[in-house]
C-alpha cells in the first residue's frame, strides 16, 4: 500500500513538474508556419528558393531594404549618396547594428559591432568563384567596392545602373562575419550568424527549425519600442499541403502561404472568396503579387521543343489560361496573356496572347506528316503543381502532342532547373527586387545558369544589346519601352511559356496581427504581435 502511495505521489510530483515546464514556456509568442519546401541553407549567399530567402529574411540585414510597397529604405546603412554621374554610391553605417551572440566571436560578450569591413568581406565572398553562390550577378556591373573606414562603405558601377539599390535589397547582399564563417566552415549554412529581428536556435533538417528572438536588434517601431514583437519563431517542414492546412485549421500552425489544389475547394468559393465557414476562424489577405508562373525550355538542348520554334508556338497557343485559372486555381491569379514581365511591374505588356486551338493543331499536324511522328514534350514539375500540368498535358495531347509529366521532388527540380538538365520545367519567378529588369535578367546570356538565372541557356544578340543599354538608361521611359522591346523578343523565341501571373493569398489566423502583405511575397515578421 505504501509502495503504491509511493508511486503515485511521484507520478503527481512528476505532472506538477511537467505542468511547470511548459507553463514557463506557455506564454512565449512563437510564430508558427510550415515549409513544405524545405530549407537546403542559411546562408543568404544560396538565397535562391523562396523558402530559404523567408528563413533569411529572420536572421540577415543587409545595407539597404524594402517596405511593403516596395521603396527603397534604409537598414545598416542609415543614409548614402550617389554621384552625378550615377556610378559610385556612398553608405554611411550605423554605429549600433551587433551581430547575435554567438562563441565564434572572442569577446567578453561574444559580439562584436558591424563595420563597413564585414560589407568589404561580405561582398568579397559573394563574388568568389569556389562558393558558386546563385547571387553573384548582382555584382556583374560593380567595378569596385571598398571599406573607406569602419563606417563608410562605397561601390563603383561600370556603367551607370538605376536599378542597384534594388539589387542590394536582396538577401544575397546581406551582411556576415568572417569569424563565424571560419568558426563554423562548411556549417555555416546551418549554423547562421546574422544581424537580424531573430537569431539561430535549433534546426533538424527536414523537421524543425527554431529561431528565437534578438535582444541585441536595432530597430524600433513608430513608438520607439524595440522590435520584434515575438519572442521566436517554429518552422516545421511537412511536404503534404493538404497536412499543412490540417494543422492549420487546428490551430497548430499561424498562416499559411497560397492555395493548393488539394484544399482550395475547402477553404475557397469558385469566385475566389473565403467559404462562409471560415469567415468567423480565419483572415484571408489577398494583394498583387509580382510572380509569372511558366514553362521553361532549355534551348540548348537537341529535343523536339528546343529546336522548333513553331511547336513552342503551338504549345504557348494550345491552351486556354482563363479556364486553367477558373476551374484550377479558384480565378487566384490572372492568365498570362501578356509577355513574360507581369503586371504590377512597369514593362507589362497587356493581352498579345490569344487561345488559338485550331493554329496549334495544324502546326502539330505539319509537324507530324513531316517527321512521321508526333512531337514529344516532357514537363518536369514538383508535386504541388501537378494540377497544372495534367491540364496542360491534356490540352496539348487534344491538339496532337505526346506530352508526358515528370513528377520529381521539389529540392531535385530545383538542382536539375539551375543545373539546365531538363527538357521543359514549370517555374516561377518572383521578383528579388522592383524593377522589370529582374525579370529580362532571366535572358541575358551573360547569366547562363549554373552561374546565373538564365536557366533556359536562351542567348540573343539583340536581346543582350538592349539589356545592357537598359540597365544604364536614366530615363524611365525609355528604359520602359527597352523593357516592352525586350519582353516582345522573348515572346517572339518563346524560351519560355507564361502561365499566369500569380495573386498573393495569406490564410491567418485570427489572433495575429500585423502580417503585412507586399507584392514579392517576403514574409516579415518583426513586427507582427501575436495576441
Amino acid at each position: 500500500m505504501l509502495k503504491q502511495q509511493f508511486i503515485i505521489f511521484i507520478g503527481f510530483f512528476l505532472l506538477i513538474s511537467c505542468q511547470k515546464k511548459i507553463d514557463k514556456t506557455a506564454h512565449l509568442k512563437i510564430f508558427r508556419y510550415n515549409e513544405h519546401a524545405n530549407i537546403s541553407s542559411l546562408d543568404p549567399i544560396f538565397a535562391r528558393t523562396q523558402s530559404n530567402i523567408w528563413a533569411v529574411n529572420q536572421l540577415f540585414n543587409g545595407l539597404v531594404q524594402l517596405d511593403d510597397s516596395l521603396n527603397i529604405l534604409p537598414d545598416i546603412a542609415k543614409k548614402w549618396t550617389i554621384s552625378d554621374d550615377g556610378k559610385t554610391y556612398v553608405f554611411t553605417l550605423r554605429n549600433d547594428v551587433f551581430f547575435h551572440k554567438n562563441q565564434c566571436f572572442r569577446t567578453e560578450n561574444n559580439t562584436r559591432k558591424v563595420t563597413a569591413y564585414d560589407f568589404l568581406y561580405s561582398f568579397n565572398r559573394l563574388k568568389d568563384d569556389k562558393l558558386a553562390s546563385s547571387g553573384r550577378w548582382i555584382l556583374q556591373n560593380v567595378k569596385h567596392f571598398s571599406a573607406r573606414n569602419d563606417s563608410i562603405f562605397l561601390f563603383e558601377l561600370k556603367e551607370n545602373s538605376p536599378a542597384f539599390l534594388g539589387l542590394l535589397t536582396t538577401k544575397y547582399a546581406s551582411v556576415v562575419a568572417r569569424e563565424a564563417v571560419d568558426f563554423y566552415g562548411n556549417d555555416f549554412r546551418r549554423n547562421p550568424v546574422g544581424t537580424g529581428a531573430f537569431r539561430f536556435q535549433f534546426w533538424e533538417e527536414n523537421t524543425k527549425l527554431v529561431l528565437q528572438k534578438n535582444p541585441l536588434y536595432y530597430e524600433k517601431d513608430d513608438k520607439n519600442e524595440p522590435l520584434p514583437y515575438l519572442d521566436g519563431i517554429s518552422i516545421t517542414f511537412l511536404s503534404e499541403k493538404q497536412s499543412e492546412f490540417l494543422q492549420f485549421v487546428q490551430g497548430n500552425l499561424d498562416f499559411i502561404n497560397a492555395v493548393n489544389a488539394s484544399y482550395k475547394d475547402e477553404i475557397l468559393t469558385t469566385q475566389g472568396t473565403l467559404q462562409p465557414k471560415y469567415k468567423d476562424k480565419i483572415q484571408m489577405i489577398k494583394s498583387p503579387y509580382i510572380n509569372t508562373e511558366y514553362l521553361g525550355i532549355v534551348m540548348d538542348k537537341t529535343d523536339d521543343i528546343a529546336t522548333n520554334k513553331q511547336l513552342r508556338e503551338a504549345i504557348h497557343l494550345g491552351f486556354d489560361r482563363e479556364k486553367m485559372m477558373k476551374y484550377l486555381r479558384n480565378n487566384i491569379g490572372k492568365p498570362a496573356l501578356g509577355g513574360f514581365i507581369p503586371k504590377g511591374l512597369n514593362g507589362f505588356t497587356d493581352t498579345i496572347t490569344k487561345y488559338q486551338p485550331e493554329k496549334s493543331r495544324k502546326i502539330v499536324l505539319d509537324f507530324t506528316k513531316k517527321k512521321q511522328r508526333k512531337p514529344m514534350v516532357t514537363i518536369s514539375t514538383d508535386a504541388n503543381y501537378v494540377d497544372v500540368c495534367e491540364y496542360i498535358q491534356r490540352e496539348l495531347q487534344s491538339i496532337g502532342f505526346l506530352c508526358n509529366i515528370d513528377i520529381v521532388p521539389s529540392a531535385t527540380l530545383r538542382q536539375s532547373r539551375a543545373t539546365s538538365k531538363l527538357q521543359t520545367f514549370r517555374a516561377s519567378w518572383i521578383a528579388d527586387y522592383p524593377d522589370a529588369e529582374n525579370y529580362l535578367s532571366l535572358f541575358y546570356s551573360e547569366n547562363f545558369a549554373p552561374n546565373g538565372a538564365n536557366y533556359t541557356h536562351f542567348k540573343n544578340e539583340t536581346f543582350d544589346q538592349w539589356y545592357k543599354q537598359a540597365i544604364s538608361e536614366n530615363s524611365l521611359e525609355k528604359r520602359v519601352l527597352l523593357y516592352q522591346k525586350m519582353d516582345s523578343l522573348v515572346m517572339q523565341h518563346l524560351p519560355v511559356i507564361p502561365l499566369y501571373y500569380d495573386e498573393n493569398i495569406r490564410f491567418v489566423q485570427k489572433n495575429i496581427q500585423g502580417l503585412t502583405p507586399n507584392p514579392i511575397n517576403l514574409l516579415h515578421l518583426k513586427k507582427v504581435i501575436k495576441e
